[in-house]
């Protein structure tokens, strides 16, 4: 049988011809197919595509890990969303019940200090009132109140606890009283602070 020439091209059909012609030429043929699915087999088993099953359980452990790691992160962000939603409805709702409309706050302040000192047995006088912006705050202002009033101290001591008591979250800054001549009547000057939101009007 001539050999085949170097860098020579064979048909499919060709080579199978000479192969069963020649039964040496397909025993070796054969081994040598054996002997590379041997080799393909055992590199599988002993070096897995992926890694040895050691790594692999390595890997699964590592990933498994990343995985609790992750939920435990996710799980602290959602408390930490439920906590501000929370907070923040309760800043919400804590501003509309303590801090008045700065468009009414001076009339609604004034109207309640006028009942509460006649509920306690004193008489208003006169009232005025500044408004200064809250540092750090476009919308939030304090409106200092400063009123007179006549009454004995008994009076006064009602009226001073009538106005800790108020739902308008009032904060007495400063208060004196000065004696009259009438016997047991005082002159009384409070300085009253009320937290507003949005622009002050009288």
């Amino acid at each position: 049988m001539s050999a085949l020439k170097p860098n020579s091209t064979a048909s499919p059909g060709s080579l199978w011809g000479r192969l069963s012609k020649d039964p040496r030429l397909t025993a070796r043929t054969a081994l040598a197919l054996l002997l590379a699915a041997n080799l393909v087999a055992a590199a599988a088993v002993f070096r897995p595509w992926g890694g040895s099953p050691e790594e692999l359980q390595r890997q699964l452990t590592q990933l498994r890990g990343e995985a609790r790691e992750r939920e435990a992160t996710v799980g602290r962000l959602r408390k930490l969303v439920e906590t501000v939603e929370k907070t923040r409805a309760e800043s919400d709702q804590f501003f509309a019940t303590y801090f008045l409309d700065g468009k009414t706050a001076y009339s609604a302040v004034l109207d309640e200090l006028r009942a509460l000192a006649e509920r306690a047995g004193v008489k208003p006088k006169d009232h005025s009132f500044n408004a200064e912006p809250v540092e750090g705050s476009d919308t939030l202002a304090m409106v200092t109140i400063t009123g007179n009033y006549d009454g004995s101290y008994a009076d006064l001591v009602k009226f001073v606890n009538a106005i800790d008591h108020s739902p308008r979250f009032l904060t007495i800054e400063r208060l004196q009283a000065a004696p009259q001549q009438s016997q047991g009547m005082l002159n009384i000057s409070l300085r009253i602070n009320v937290f507003v939101r949005g622009e002050v009007a009288q």
